[in-house]
């Protein structure tokens, strides 16, 4: 029997760490909300054990295919332990803060509680929302700084394991393109909000030309801050819709769309599918990943429905009945194929 690595046992024991921080969080903070503002709690469905058990080996698997991939060295190891660590020290008693708001938002079903200086014609009605009952929706600095460490909490520090889950489909895809130096493509990662998935793509592939489109100022000077600080190429960073993409047609090498479709009404959800298609070259692929569906996932419903009871994610149950195979073959996509990883579902859809 071969025995594992100290990297691997520290690996594993961060990740366990982690897991464990999410579920302390979510209990504490659940049982405040229950003590303080009893109006707030949200009528979720109880977990069963079995199902418990079922969220626990699903963690452990993606933690050891995040492993796993890392020894092919599809990523650097380097990755796995890349956490802004001292940041969300200084983040986490501010999320603490924020809770009774949020509290109060779900309570009274605020739902529009955006700060009063945006100006709402540059936006689509739809963004115009508390999701997740946060604090100026997609719409400050304030809830720029403490977005990561949110979606960490919310997802037992597993967020950016599903993130990496793009990275094997990336390179594969890039395939297409073994006559050329990296350096000569263009990836554009759609909806980048703080630039997590950027950081996982540009630690797997170095010196490769990265943009990223959001429609958030606030969450892109957040993901300036953190990929253009250092060395390393100057990642480009644009303000805009991405059912209307500010590239030519046939401009791309690969695109990346991580955790937006959910948030997305039907219409709108196609609309940047056909954007995507338009914008990559004749050898380009889509990477999408997003949320688990009921037809791949039905074991994990009733996680599905609670996350909808207890966000306001208003187009989250449409999402998880829609068939976004379908949606990728009516822009044009062809050889689609899809991979789930615990919460998160993982589709390579190829423009030829």
């Amino acid at each position: 029997m071969v025995k594992p690595s100290l990297t691997k046992i520290i690996y594993q024991t961060l990740q366990g760490g982690k897991n464990l921080a999410g579920l302390v969080h979510k209990e504490l903070s659940t049982k405040a909300m229950e003590f303080l503002a009893p109006g707030s709690v949200p009528p979720t469905d109880e977990i069963p054990i079995d199902l418990i058990n079922d969220i626990r080996l699903s963690m452990t698997r993606l933690a050891s295919l995040d492993w796993e991939e890392a020894e092919k060295n599809l990523y650097p190891k380097e990755l796995l332990f890349k956490s802004p660590w001292i940041e969300w020290a200084y983040q986490y008693p501010m999320i603490w803060l924020d809770l009774p708001s949020t509290w109060e938002r779900r309570k009274r079903n605020k739902t529009r509680d955006i700060p009063k200086e945006i100006n709402s014609e540059i936006y689509p009605n739809y963004y115009l929302q508390n999701f997740h009952h946060q604090t100026d929706g997609y719409l400050s600095d304030h809830s720029a700084n403490l977005y990561d460490l949110q979606v960490e909490i919310l997802f037992n520090g597993t967020a950016d394991l599903m993130r990496r889950r793009i990275i094997r489909p990336l390179k594969e895809s890039l395939m297409a393109y073994k006559d050329h130096k990296y350096d000569a493509l263009k990836i554009l990662d759609v909806a980048t909000g703080t630039g997590s998935t950027l950081q996982q793509i540009r630690g797997a592939i170095p010196n490769i030309e990265l943009l990223g489109i959001d429609l958030s100022e606030a969450y892109l000077k957040k993901a300036s801050k953190s990929l253009n600080n250092s060395n390393e190429h100057l990642v480009q960073l644009i303000r805009g819709n991405a059912e209307d993409l500010p590239f030519p047609d046939e401009s791309i090498n690969a695109v990346t769309c991580v955790f937006l479709l959910h948030e997305l009404p039907p219409k709108a959800r196609q609309n940047v599918l056909n954007e995507c298609w338009r914008v990559l070259n004749k050898k380009g692929s889509l990477i999408l990943a997003d949320s688990i569906q009921v037809s791949d996932s039905p074991k994990f419903l009733s996680l599905m429905e609670n996350f909808h009871k207890s966000f306001h994610e208003p187009y989250y149950k449409d999402y998880i009945n829609d068939n976004i195979d379908s949606r990728l073959e009516e822009s044009g996509f062809r050889l689609i194929e899809a991979k789930s990883h615990f919460m998160t579902r993982v589709w390579h859809a190829s423009k030829l």
